[in-house]
């Protein structure tokens, strides 16, 4: 699913014009992009949760050469899934078992 699906689902389901429902979602992606620079946690009931995490600097290796190498502290995106959306994700069809993936996802 892609951003302009987002869109299009709020312009058939709400009976907003196209511009309303791209403003919509772009105010929604933006403040989540704002809290999560600013290294603010988003938790969305049913959805899941984003984290920032924080990894401190430490001293690597080339793996070609094997040269010690300076790695920079920097700050890590993770996404945990909702017992919900995990639930849905898993639910059985009508002949009890959770079906396939399509080829390619």
């Amino acid at each position: 699913m892609l951003k302009s699906d987002l869109v299009n689902v709020l312009v058939q389901k709400k009976n907003v014009t196209q511009k309303q429902a791209e403003k919509t979602v772009d105010v929604i992606f933006d403040t989540m992009k704002d809290a999560l620079v600013a290294g603010e946690n988003i938790e969305i009931r049913g959805l899941g949760a984003f984290h920032v995490k924080h990894y401190g600097a430490y001293q690597g290796r080339n793996p070609k050469t094997g040269e010690p190498i300076a790695v920079r502290s920097k700050r890590g995106l993770l996404f945990r899934a909702g017992k919900e959306l995990k639930d849905r994700v898993n639910r059985p069809g009508p002949d009890g078992v959770v079906p396939p993936l399509a080829p390619g996802q």
